[in-house]
């Protein structure tokens, strides 16, 4: 079953969604760029930072979500639904965002992403690097378990790899590259916070392959483990989050 996305449940905690983003285009070199890429824009709220940065340029924001491209609102901007997989054309400045990890073999793909930049250019993205974490590691064990595991089997899983990784690959490509990781404390609040931060990106998936007889029973206890993961604190829940950041200069 192909899943789908919703822009507003993804928008909750947008705030620190963006934070990585941020942390990512402050270590981006280029001046003044003629072409901004930003593969897997989302609903594009992150993509308009591009577009105050480098105002005198084309941004162009790609996602294969049409819910997220039709959410995209910035007439700076140029929308179009696309698989970064497929998408081809020149950029001076290419940015994938928290995109990367649901890419099976992506690792695979840096060469051709790699050619997509202009000489002298930059590729920048990030990733989640948090998958050994309980907010993963329970929907996986839950999701195993009967009746669930005839719906959730080979349903899609977010994966990355290392900076180390990412560095020999684009480092062998010519690339001049900086990479490094960063854990962040998000500080949630709300009720059942950390569900409604999973339940709009990486255990999305595995939510929309359950039947509508089976999806509450397993929301659940899946938020009952959660809980019981990520206490509440005087303060709110604490969502320990690692992140891998990879800024890559392209050979001249």
């Amino acid at each position: 079953m192909a899943h789908t996305w919703d822009p507003a449940r993804y928008l909750a905690f947008a705030d620190e969604r963006g934070r990585p983003f941020v942390d990512l285009l402050a270590r981006v070199g280029a001046t003044a760029p003629q072409t901004v890429v930003d593969l897997g824009c989302g609903p594009g709220n992150l993509t308009s930072l591009l577009a105050d940065r480098w105002p005198d340029a084309t941004v162009v924001g790609v996602d294969s979500s049409p819910e997220m491209i039709a959410a995209a609102r910035d007439p700076r901007i140029r929308f179009e639904v696309g698989d970064l997989r497929s998408w081809e054309g020149r950029a001076d400045v290419l940015v994938s965002n928290a995109t990367l990890q649901w890419v099976p073999g992506h690792l695979e793909l840096l060469p051709r992403l790699v050619s997509w930049v202009v000489p002298g250019g930059w590729l920048a993205f990030q990733v989640p690097g948090n998958f050994g974490e309980p907010s993963h590691t329970i929907r996986a064990e839950l999701a195993a378990e009967e009746p669930y595991a005839a719906h959730t089997a080979g349903v899609a899983v977010p994966a990355s790899h290392d900076p180390a990784g990412y560095l020999d690959a684009l480092a062998g490509l010519g690339c001049r590259v900086d990479a490094w990781e960063t854990t962040y404390l998000h500080v949630l609040t709300g009720p059942d916070p950390v569900f409604t931060w999973v339940s709009g990106t990486g255990a999305r998936p595995t939510l929309q392959a359950l039947p509508d007889d089976l999806r509450p029973a397993f929301e659940v206890e899946f938020r009952r483990r959660l809980a019981a993961a990520y206490p509440e604190h005087p303060y709110g829940v604490v969502l320990p989050f690692r992140r891998i950041f990879v800024v890559a200069e392209v050979a001249a």
